[in-house]
């Protein structure tokens, strides 16, 4: 008897918890993508104010975070080291633009981003290609994975 008591009042008891928890509703394509474009935005406007600390807020702040250039550098803090050895002031940084080509999700936490870059500085104007791989980490999305070339 106690038994057949406890079983509906528990499955009532879960039904109830299930129904208080709030549900997140997944996250459309066009949401995703604005707010990927968004840090690219925030990015720029970093580099062009000469800030590679406040540019690098787009990159996960982990170990596991890689940029592939001339060379592979492993980890958030070797790649903000990196920049700073690479763009030491305003000058060699220069005025970045982004032309962003493709956005593919390739899982729900995860966007691959294909798109060119374009530095104008006083005396050369580099450009390049580059393949970024965004995941949402801590409820924001970040850079993960970076190859410029």
């Amino acid at each position: 008897m106690i038994l057949s008591i406890r079983v509906p009042l528990l499955t009532m008891l879960i039904g109830l918890v299930a129904s208080c928890t709030p549900v997140q509703k997944a996250e459309t394509r066009e949401e995703a993508e604005s707010a990927i474009r968004k840090v690219l935005d925030l990015q720029t406007a970093a580099w062009n104010e000469g800030d590679i600390d406040r540019f690098m807020e787009g990159y996960w702040k982990s170990d596991s975070t890689q940029f592939v250039g001339k060379e592979i550098v492993k980890g958030w803090d070797a790649t903000l080291a990196r920049y700073k050895k690479s763009y030491p002031d305003k000058d060699a940084m220069g005025s970045l633009r982004f032309e962003l080509l493709e956005f593919q999700r390739i899982a729900s936490d995860a966007w691959l981003i294909t798109g060119k870059y374009f530095l104008t500085r006083k005396n050369d104007s580099p450009q390049g290609v580059f393949t970024l791989l965004f995941k949402k980490r801590g409820g924001k999305w970040v850079i993960v994975y970076d190859h410029t070339s």
